[in-house]
């Protein structure tokens, strides 16, 4: 079974590396690869697209930039490593506006990236899953309808196609400025941890 987890993602990571859907980003590379986490996760995190000075530049989500720094410091909070989870994002490839920054992606993009979510989803068949902002979370609700908004269920936990899922804020430094400080968040991934006690993953 692990021989076979392991060809399936094998062949995911590419097709996720052939794609060519999304034309403005043609020239950028999926970041999705086997140091994305591991294939057996307690929670399978999904985050919005890889920064340009994070993911897209280190090809492992969550590393190399502020967010990354914020986003190890939340993990090590509820007891998690690199080690116990996995994670992706509703975008594959780095969206950049036309002066090279970082832009959010677009619906379009979120469409055409849909289906490797959904197989990501499928083959880890992680107990529970936690959305990282809004981008995140509205992917998720494409692939089965969950009614949530992050601004009403941020640090909560609700059943969600056969597990749990956990909105959260995403931890970047505009998040954290003016939306969501890191003590907030910190409060909110305890939703992860109670996640994780609820479904005997921890």
């Amino acid at each position: 079974m692990a021989d076979d987890r392991q060809a399936m993602f094998a062949r995911l990571v590419a097709e996720a590396a052939a794609c060519l859907r999304c034309p403005r980003m043609a020239q950028r590379a999926a970041v999705l690869s086997s140091r994305n986490g591991t294939l057996t996760p307690r929670v399978l995190f999904v985050a919005e697209a890889p920064g340009r000075q994070g993911a897209d530049r280190t090809r492992v989500p969550m590393v190399g930039d502020r967010s990354g720094v914020a986003f190890e410091a939340l993990l090590t909070g509820v007891g998690l490593t690199r080690a116990d989870i996995f994670i992706t994002n509703a975008v594959l490839c780095s969206p950049r506006s036309a002066t090279g920054a970082n832009r959010p992606p677009l619906r379009s993009e979120a469409r055409n990236c849909s289906g490797f979510l959904e197989r990501t989803l499928q083959l880890l068949d992680p107990p529970v899953v936690a959305a990282l902002g809004a981008t995140a979370l509205a992917a998720l609700g494409g692939l089965g309808a969950h009614g949530l908004a992050l601004g009403s269920s941020a640090g909560t936990l609700v059943e969600w196609r056969g597990r749990l899922l956990v909105p959260l804020y995403h931890p970047s430094p505009q998040v954290l400025v003016s939306r969501r400080s890191l003590a907030q968040q910190s409060r909110d991934w305890s939703a992860v941890r109670a996640a994780l006690e609820a479904a005997g993953a921890f």
